[in-house]
């Protein structure tokens, strides 16, 4: 799977006492659909994965899958503390057609997780896991830090194919895109563009009008041919690509895109995916000039709205740009008026 691009983590909406609100959910994906952005992550660190049970885990997927355009491409966040269970989700996931899985690193017996069984668990899920496997460090929430060395053995099994780095920390970004430089290289189907080609987007394809032999000739004394069955028609092209790595941070993007990262999943991108992808695709068309302007405007706003205020923000800096935002769940808190206020005053010019 071609991960290249603009990722949006996409929030869970609530209702006021907590209920999955999969209404407004449906409405945030299909809007989502609507932009330029490569895909969407759903149920990521934003989409305040951990808070949700199994159930509601899989009603979650399944809604976003049936309100996702073909195109965008999908990745389930699945990651739970024990491979057994991570793996339950992610065949979930692969019967609802996602395109690969995002698995955090387990960390509630931190002491324990050494190299070993750091190794041993991604390796087990991925062995098992029928769909692609990205890897997931955000250690500002998880309190581990995926090292290098680690990253860099993890992306040599044929069914890991990148990682997301939420570190924020461009001098890592840059020793794990060289460290994995040498993993090998996968051959991906992708559009005759070369953007991503998904499994949705081969099931929606329609298919070719087939012979149709009426009944009274099938019983007159003719002989019937045998027709081939239908065949998709679908174009796609085939892309060489190694081993993925996406960045977390908006407010750096420029940087980590300079650094050779493929893409990026953010956060950011929630509440305001077109102004992320502006600097991504002013970066693709080698327009420093513009892409450094796209970057300035949003880098307070994301370092306040997502660095400092956390999903509370980006649900509220949703809410002001045509997405349903809603509370976050307890013990979460929505923004006071005053922090509404502040976030209302930085995203002004990040408005569509």
């Amino acid at each position: 799977m071609l991960l290249e691009g603009i990722f949006t983590a996409a929030t869970t909406p609530f209702y006021p006492d907590g209920r999955l609100y999969l209404r407004k959910l449906e409405h945030n994906i299909d809007r989502y659909s609507r932009t330029p952005i490569a895909g969407i992550v759903i149920l990521g660190s934003t989409g305040e994965g951990v808070m949700l049970g199994d159930e509601e885990t899989r009603e979650v997927l399944r809604t976003a899958r049936e309100s996702a355009a073909p195109e965008r491409v999908l990745l389930a966040g699945v990651g739970r503390e024990s491979a057994l269970e991570t793996i339950k989700l992610a065949e979930f996931a692969a019967a609802q057609n996602y395109d690969a899985v995002l698995v955090r690193t387990p960390n509630y017996y931190g002491p324990q997780m050494r190299p070993l069984e750091m190794l041993t668990y991604f390796r087990t899920v991925a062995d098992r896991s029928p769909l692609p496997v990205v890897l997931y460090t955000i250690p500002k929430f998880t309190h581990y830090d995926l090292a290098t060395e680690l990253v860099a053995e993890l992306a040599q099994h044929p069914n890991i194919i990148g990682l997301k780095d939420s570190s924020g920390n461009l001098d890592r970004l840059a020793k794990i895109i060289e460290a994995t430089g040498s993993a090998p290289k996968r051959e991906t189907a992708v559009t005759n563009i070369f953007t991503a080609f998904t499994n949705r987007m081969l099931l929606a394809q329609p298919l070719e009008a087939s012979t149709f032999v009426p009944a009274d000739i099938l019983g007159a004394k003719t002989t019937a041919v045998a027709v081939p069955p239908p065949k998709p028609k679908v174009v796609t092209r085939i892309k060489e690509v190694g081993f993925q790595v996406l960045t977390g941070s908006a407010d750096t993007l420029t940087q980590a895109l300079d650094f050779g990262v493929s893409g990026a999943v953010l956060g950011f991108a929630a509440c305001a995916p077109q102004a992320c992808q502006e600097i991504y695709t002013a970066w693709k068309d080698n327009d420093p000039k513009l892409g450094a302007e796209k970057q300035k405007r949003i880098v307070e706003a994301s370092r306040v709205v997502g660095g400092q205020f956390g999903i509370p923000g980006i649900k509220f800096a949703c809410e002001l740009n045509g997405y349903y935002g809603g509370r976050p769940r307890i013990p979460l808190l929505p923004l006071n008026a005053e922090e509404q206020a502040y976030v209302t005053q930085l995203m002004t010019d990040v408005r569509h």
